[in-house]
C-alpha cells in the first residue's frame, strides 16, 4: 500500500516527513497541496481519519492565514465552512 502525502515543498516539515517516509522504507506518493489541492470531500474522509482537531491542518503560521484572521474566525465557522475554505486552491497557494 502506497500512503498519499499531501504537502507544501517550501515546508521544511513537509521535506523531513516525506524523508522519514522513504527513510524507513514506506512507499508515499506526494502530492504538491497547491497544485493538487484535495476536495472539499477528501478533506473531510482525511479529517475524520486523522483523530486530530480540524485547526491542525491548517497552516497557523502561513500568510493567508494571519489575512484571514482565522486565529479568531476558525472557533466561530462550523466545520462544514473550515472544510470548504480549507479546499480553496487560493487558501493553500
Amino acid at each position: 500500500m502506497t500512503i498519499q502525502v499531501y504537502h507544501y515543498p517550501k515546508c521544511t516539515t513537509c521535506k523531513k516527513a516525506l524523508k522519514w517516509f522513504k527513510d524507513a522504507d514506506i512507499a508515499a506518493e506526494a502530492h504538491d497541496i497547491t497544485t493538487e489541492t484535495p476536495t472539499k470531500e477528501q478533506l473531510r474522509q482525511f479529517y475524520a481519519q486523522s483523530g486530530v482537531p480540524l485547526k491542525k491542518f491548517f497552516n497557523t503560521s502561513g500568510m493567508k492565514y494571519r489575512e484571514l484572521q482565522l486565529k479568531d474566525r476558525l472557533p466561530e465557522m462550523s466545520e462544514d465552512e473550515q472544510l470548504t475554505l480549507f479546499s480553496f486552491r487560493w487558501y493553500v497557494n
